[in-house]
Formats: structure tokens, C-alpha cells, sequence
């Protein structure tokens, strides 16, 4: 029931919010007057990196970036991108001496943090320190701070250390008191995306595929712990399992930390570190600001060469039309993927993954188009925190696919939903419809009234197809038969590292490995990168409706982890549509 309630609460505080936003667009976009300016660095500096905010592919063009107004919090959010930009840079940059890892939540997906994890592991090659300090460790957090040098906590701070836990919110006791029948057509076992709006629990073979591909991402979680910090990996499975670490003293007692210290203690290391005289400030830079430093010679170390490797973002539910930063517009995505299948300059091509999936017509849209560039140049994916159902669809014609061990993949399978509202309109409300139809099946699809035998058998024959066009493609796409495909597939979900063993993917990385892989298979020495879709300018996005935009901006800064409510609810009416290749659930793990 508590669910249930976040639900109502994410909804209406959403629709609230988003009345109101467009009386404050203009005064939001005239109060932004960030400066662009290059910034810069002092010498002995240190690179503060604090990730308070979710962290999505790319940095967004978003004009409400570092405002701060009507009590809301403009802290600029940057992505993935540059943050991993930012961290290679700074490992070459003589002035810059260390990295301080300071009070960050990591509202991100497991394979995100682990990129980030593996370009500070990187950085440190440089023989500069990292150092990590936080009042507040979540174990997303300590899991990349456990790649410093030293992990420090402040002494009256909380640790969280107890194991992972995945939790799904079940729809169907409220549908039955409103009067709702959820019709499921589906193929795959494992496809539990509808399980909510039917059951009350999980399913047998859900909770099965759950509780495996949930204990891959635990093991390697550990398993990174215990090669950083040095601890038995059986050790740290027991530390969390008995609810030891209840204290930060105990996060010390058993070396989860190197010492209990407050920020004044932290600064004056930091200005040991480098050299730094105890009464003069520390010279620091800001990750947002460090992005910007120095650009115009980073462009000159581009080269001159002609070439390109191009870059395709697709991150995001898969719908069609034109999408957003936020969301796979099959339009948008096939357009990009076209222009550099027939751009000469392009000789391979990127495409990054991260995506739940969405609208099976829509991803088959995008998959056509990686087919036929494949045909032409090559084609190597890069997956992030999760590249399944339709996302693994778009990604399973490419040459070849990179994934990290915590990537959330596979899903293979179809689903469609169709409401029954008869008893509510009949019952709840006094409602009944009447009419006449010219055909049989004229009225098909009417949210008034059940499906006849007849209706259920057509829409279960689409839905059949659909996953027949799904497997066939992923078993084209990756050699193998579809027989095959069909055994790993039935909706299952796995972890980068299982989806290695079962030929799902061809090797663990990250998007440098992918590029570095596209790089070696069109035999280029020197390149540049460019970057697709397209990230439109402010006033491109004024003109088309930056109002939408705006609202989501500012519902997230009121809502916080319960956005993710609002966004389910939204997505109920998207999966009434189309029949639908999408994960079973967002996989929330706590």
C-alpha cells in the first residue's frame, strides 16, 4: 500500500508542478546567464568531482543548467561523457595533482558508476591520489570510492553496507477496487513486465531470473570491493549479511574505511597533498568548470585527419517520432544512423545503448537501420546500465557488442496490454456505451469492454510474430540459431557478465574499449569523434516545445527518487499502445 501511495503522491505533486511551468519558462531562460568561458587551473590543484544528481549519458543543452531559483536546486548535471572526458584529462594534466571524491549519491545505474569506477582506477596509473570523503556512504557511493587511496567518513556519518534488494510495486488490488481488468497478451516466460497489473507477487520463474541476475551484480560488487580495499570477498558477503557495519566505527574496525575525520581534517590533507601552505585556500577546481577548461586546446589535439568514428546515442525508452535527450525517437535515431551510413568521413560507427526498450515497432525501425550500416562500414555497441528488450533489439545486428559485467541485458519477448474498463464506466461511474460497427472486428481494441476469444486470438498472433521477428533477428544478428535464441530469450533478463557466457554479447568494456574496437576494425590509427543525435540549441527547443522539457527539470527536482513513480505511471498509457519490447520493470535495487 505504501507503494501505492508514492504513486498517487509522484502523480498529482507531478501534475501541480506541471501546470505551473509555463508561466516561469521566460523567467527561467532570461535568469540563465552562465558564462561559457574557458577556466583556468592553478597549479596543485585538485579535481572535485561530487555526483549529486542523475547522471545520463551525455551533458545536457539544458538552459536551466546551474540556475537556482524559486527554491529549486540548478546544480548543473553533467554526463557520462564528460565526466569520463574530464577524469582522462585530468590524468595528463599537470596541474592537476589529485582527485577529491566528495559526498556523492551516484543516482545512476550500476554500469554508470562502474565506468566511472574504471576512469579513476585509470587515473590513478598517473601515480596521482584519489581521495574519498563523504557524512553519507550509499553502497552505489562506496563502491566507487572504494577505488581511492584513502576512504574516509565523518565520524557521526552513516555507512550502508547490507546487500542488494530489488523491489516491484504490484498494480492489480488497486485495478480490481477501481474496476479495471488489465488484458495480457504476451510471449516469454520470463516477460513479467505485465506481472503488476495481474498479480499480486512475483511470479516463480520472475523471482527466479531475478534473484540470479541480482546475485551477478552482488558478486561483482564485491568482487570489486575486495580487490580494491583488499578484504576476502566471503568476509565482505558476511559483514553485509549480519548487519555489522551499524556505525562508522565499525566501517574502520574492519578497514571498509581508512579513518573518521571531519571536512576542516579532510581540506588540511588535501592541502598537504599539495603543497599547500595551512593558511592559504586550496586551489580546486569544480568538475563543470573543469570541462570547460582549457577547450581550445583540446581541439587542437583532435588532429587534422579527415576521418571520423561517429558516436549514435540512443538512450531511453524506444517510441516513435523524434524522442529527446531522455528518449529513443525512432525517427530521430534512424535519421542519425542514416547521415553517418552515408556520411564518406564516417568509417565506423558507435552505437551506445542505454535503454529499457519500448514500442517493438519502433525498435525495428532502428534495428533496419543498424543492419544496413553494418552492411557498409563497421558497426560495434557500446552498452550502458541497460540495453534490454527493445534495447537489445536496436543492438543485436552490430559486429559486435561491449558491455559492462553489471549491464542489465537480454529481456527477449513481446507483451501487450489492452484495459477492460467495463466495470468501471458500468459500476463506478453509471457509464454505458451503445453503438453500431460494420465489421466484426470494427471495434477492436475498445477499452469499454473485454476481448472476445476471437479479438485475443488475433492480438496473441501479432504478438507472436513479433517475437518470431525478435528472435530471428538476434539469432542473424549473433550466428546462432533460433532455436537457440528462443531457449536464452522467453523475456529472461541477464547481467553483462551472463550474457558473455550465453552469446548475448562479445566482450566486457566500456564505450573506449568500443571505440577503440570500431577504430581497429575500419584499420584507422587517427580519427575524431562526432556524436549523434544532434544535441538541439535552446531556441530550437524553445520552438518545438521546450515547455516539456522544463516541466520534467523541475518535477525532478520536486519529486527526487519518487520521479521514477511518475515515470511508471506515464508509462502505463505508452504500453496501451503498441505491443511492446521492453524490460519486465525499471530495476530499482536498494
Amino acid at each position: 500500500m505504501k507503494q501505492f501511495f508514492k504513486f498517487v503522491f509522484a502523480t498529482v505533486v507531478g501534475i501541480i508542478i506541471a501546470s505551473i511551468i509555463p508561466i516561469i519558462v521566460i523567467i527561467g531562460i532570461i535568469s540563465v546567464a552562465s558564462s561559457d568561458k574557458a577556466v583556468e587551473v592553478d597549479a596543485n590543484s585538485i579535481l572535485h568531482i561530487k555526483i549529486a544528481y542523475p547522471v545520463n549519458e551525455r551533458t545536457p543543452n539544458n538552459p536551466f543548467a546551474g540556475l537556482s531559483f524559486l527554491g529549486l536546486d540548478g546544480e548543473k548535471a553533467i554526463g557520462l561523457n564528460d565526466i569520463l572526458a574530464s577524469i582522462k584529462k585530468a590524468k595528463k594534466d599537470d596541474n592537476i595533482k589529485g582527485i577529491f571524491l566528495d559526498e556523492s549519491y551516484m543516482m545512476s545505474g550500476q554500469a554508470t558508476t562502474e565506468e566511472i569506477r574504471n576512469g579513476l582506477i585509470d587515473f590513478k596509473k598517473s601515480g596521482k591520489f584519489v581521495v574519498a570523503y563523504s557524512e553519507i556512504y550509499t553502497q552505489g557511493f562506496y563502491y566507487l570510492a572504494s577505488v581511492a587511496d584513502k576512504v574516509y567518513i565523518n565520524p557521526k556519518g552513516i555507512f550502508e553496507f547490507r546487500g542488494f534488494a530489488s523491489e516491484i510495486t504490484f498494480l492489480k488490488g488497486a485495478l480490481d477496487k477501481l474496476g479495471i481488468e488489465a488484458q495480457i497478451i504476451k510471449v516469454g516466460t520470463y516477460k513479467s513486465a505485465v506481472e503488476p497489473y495481474f498479480l499480486t507477487k512475483m511470479s516463480d520463474a520472475n523471482r527466479l531470473q531475478v534473484t540470479s541476475y541480482l546475485g551477478s551484480m552482488y558478486d561483482h560488487f564485491l568482487t570489486g570491493i575486495s580487490k580494491n580495499r583488499n578484504i576476502n570477498k566471503d568476509s565482505l558477503f558476511n559483514l553485509a549479511n549480519n548487519g555489522t557495519i551499524q556505525e562508522p566505527e565499525d566501517a574502520l574496525k574492519y578497514k571498509l574505511v581508512d579513518g573518521l575525520k571531519y571536512k576542516d581534517e579532510i581540506l588540511a590533507d588535501l592541502k598537504t597533498r599539495t603543497g599547500i601552505t595551512e593558511k592559504k585556500d586550496l586551489h580546486s577546481v569544480e568538475l563543470a568548470d573543469y570541462m570547460k577548461s582549457d577547450a581550445k586546446k583540446d581541439n587542437e589535439e583532435a588532429g587534422t585527419t579527415k576521418n571520423r568514428i561517429a558516436v549514435v546515442y540512443a538512450s531511453g525508452e524506444i517510441n516513435g517520432g523524434d524522442g529527446d535527450d531522455n528518449s529513443i525517437g525512432s525517427e530521430a535515431i534512424s535519421k542519425a544512423i542514416r547521415k553517418v551510413r552515408l556520411d564518406d568521413k564516417v568509417k565506423a560507427v558507435v552505437l551506445r545503448v542505454n535503454s529499457p526498450g519500448g514500442s517493438s515497432l519502433a525498435s525495428d525501425v532502428i534495428w533496419r537501420e543498424v543492419m544496413l550500416t553494418k552492411k557498409v562500414k563497421p558497426v560495434i555497441v557500446s552498452m550502458g546500465d541497460v540495453a534490454a528488450s527493445g534495447g537489445y533489439y536496436i543492438a543485436c545486428a552490430a559486429d559486435s557488442i561491449y558491455a559492462e559485467p553489471n549491464t542489465i541485458t537480454g529481456s527477449i519477448g513481446i507483451f501487450a496490454v489492452l484495459p477492460n474498463l467495463q466495470k468501471l464506466f458500468n459500476d463506478k461511474l453509471g457509464i454505458t456505451f451503445d453503438g453500431v460497427k460494420t465489421g466484426k472486428f470494427a471495434d477492436l481494441g475498445d477499452v469499454s469492454r473485454p476481448l472476445t476469444p476471437e479479438e485475443r486470438a488475433i492480438l496473441q498472433k501479432s504478438v507472436n510474430h513479433g517475437y518470431d521477428a525478435f528472435t530471428k533477428a538476434v539469432a542473424d544478428g549473433r550466428g546462432k540459431t533460433q532455436a537457440y535464441i528462443n531457449s536464452i530469450g522467453q523475456g529472461r533478463v541477464w547481467t553483462g557478465s551472463q550474457a558473455l557466457k550465453i552469446g548475448l554479447v562479445d566482450k566486457l568494456g566500456n564505450i573506449n574499449d568500443a571505440v577503440k574496437s570500431a577504430a581497429k576494425k575500419a584499420n584507422l590509427k587517427e580519427y575524431k569523434l562526432v556524436t549523434y543525435p544532434e544535441q538541439k540549441s535552446i531556441l530550437n527547443k524553445f520552438g518545438e516545445g521546450l515547455s516539456t522539457e522544463v516541466k520534467a527539470h523541475f518535477v525532478k527536482a520536486e519529486l527526487g527518487e519518487n520521479y521514477r513513480y511518475y515515470e511508471q505511471i506515464k508509462g502505463v498509457t505508452q504500453m496501451m499502445r503498441t505491443p511492446q519490447a521492453r524490460m519486465p520493470y525499471d530495476v530499482v535495487i536498494k
